[in-house]
């Protein structure tokens, strides 16, 4: 974690509380279409707004399924059972909303790493004793209140994302999307009630962290100056990309074809990699070519803490 200290940037990158005129322009209260605080969304906020919108919708149907036992679940976020991914949940978006942050000790689990996981913890830690249908219908209150709030918000204000750069709002709305689709991926996976996977919102998670490719291969994984990977991904959604390693060893996009490995897996096992839910070996991915720098490239997928 760079600086700014942990528990600053959480609280820049989910609160974001601004003020105009003396006034949060978070304030989540209703306001009519008339009123000078509306402001028109533009494409990109109004896509992101709606693959959030139907991410959260799809994680509260699935809700509803949910047994006694399901709530209790494991996931493979480590420490977190089903109910406490709705929690995690709930407590970003009241934090966006303006609301106060739980007042609560988080004791010193195995999973809390450091002082970023330890202020995450807080909102699922201070819902542990409160049903899972409850903490779903806390879900479905702030997402009203979401959808109140944000055409109140300019699209393009300049706010600090979840990895300590600055961008639009309507950025940090994609963001939420695939956050929101990624724990609700967690939830189905860890109660067998697989779907959703082609969302709206599955392809902001792809628009995120695609790019990051070039890096993963170059950087993390060391390919040498001429070496190249191909990523064949079958879904949906269906994504075929490649990355090629220039003479100053930095990575770069580049068309798919002969490379020196080609790495093809499932849209899900991407997600799971990517989002650190799980081990290369614990997935399949057939590999072509080189098989020493795949595994480097496997080893190196993890982008999400």
């Amino acid at each position: 974690m760079r600086s700014p200290p942990a528990r600053d940037l959480l609280l820049a990158t989910l609160r974001l509380v601004a003020v105009d005129n003396g006034r949060n322009v978070l304030d989540a209260r209703p306001r009519g279409p008339g009123s000078r605080w509306r402001i028109d969304m533009d494409d990109a906020m109004r896509a992101n707004t709606a693959a959030y919108e139907q991410t959260v919708r799809s994680t509260l149907a699935l809700a509803a399924t949910l047994t006694d036992d399901d709530w209790d679940r494991p996931t493979e976020c480590p420490g977190w059972t089903v109910k406490d991914q709705l929690s995690h949940l709930v407590g970003i978006e009241l934090d966006l909303l303006g609301d106060p942050s739980p007042d609560i000790d988080v004791p010193d689990f195995d999973h809390v790493r450091n002082d970023f996981g330890r202020s995450l913890e807080a909102a699922v830690h201070v819902r542990r004793p409160v049903p899972g249908p409850a903490v779903a219908a806390e879900l479905a209150d702030a997402l009203e209140r979401r959808l109140v709030q944000l055409p109140t918000l300019d699209p393009d204000r300049v706010v600090t994302m979840p990895d300590g750069r600055d961008g639009p709002y309507s950025r940090l709305m994609m963001v939420r999307a695939m956050d929101c689709w990624t724990h609700e991926q967690d939830v189905r996976r860890a109660t067998g009630r697989p779907g959703n996977l082609d969302a709206p919102a599955a392809h902001c998670f792809w628009n995120l962290f695609g790019p990051a490719l070039p890096l993963i291969v170059a950087r993390r994984a060391k390919a040498a100056p001429g070496d190249s990977a191909t990523f064949t991904i079958t879904g949906p959604p269906d994504f075929r990309t490649a990355v090629r390693v220039e003479e100053n060893g930095r990575g770069a996009p580049s068309s798919p074809g002969e490379s020196t490995v080609e790495l093809a897996m499932d849209w899900e096992t991407y997600v799971r990699l990517t989002a650190g839910r799980c081990t290369p070996d614990e997935v399949t991915v057939q590999v072509t070519g080189d098989g020493a720098l795949a595994d480097r490239i496997l080893a190196a997928m993890a982008i999400t803490p």
